[in-house]
């Protein structure tokens, strides 16, 4: 037998509300019942990174959200300046990450933004780009580079 529960969320800065079956995962609660497919569904167990949303109680934050709000436009920028993308599965929960990053620290190290990104896999960069494209951003925003 199904059992289903009722949830209540703000995803994105509105609430939502819905019946949803209890097995299912929140990528998939945002993928299908919210039409909201930027975060990716990869290893399917929430350990590539692929998956990645910021999530705080019931506040889910989605790459969809961050970008509309223009939170990342930079890091986006930086992204494809620096060839920090190529398939783009992974992009999404590396830019998450990255703005989670750079909300808790102004400069990190590259160290601190490999360990931070550590459980976000991308098979095509080789992370060098990635860690290129967030540390420039990193020192623009503290105003230590031109």
């Amino acid at each position: 037998m199904t059992r289903y529960l009722d949830i209540s969320v703000r995803v994105n800065g509105e609430d939502v509300c819905e019946r949803v079956e209890a097995r299912k995962t929140l990528v998939d609660f945002l993928r299908e019942d919210l039409d909201l497919t930027g975060s990716h569904v990869g290893c399917e167990q929430g350990v590539c990174g692929a998956c990645t949303v910021l999530l705080d109680g019931a506040v889910v934050e989605t790459i969809e959200g961050i970008s509309d709000s223009g939170a990342i436009a930079d890091l986006q920028e930086a992204f494809q300046r620096r060839n920090a993308l190529q398939c783009g599965f992974c992009t999404p929960g590396m830019l998450i990450g990255a703005h989670d990053l750079l909300g808790r620290c102004d400069t990190p190290s590259r160290d601190a933004i490999r360990d931070h990104l550590s459980g976000n896999y991308c098979r095509c960069t080789g992370y060098q780009a990635i860690v290129d494209a967030i540390e420039s951003i990193a020192l623009t925003r503290a105003g230590k580079a031109g």
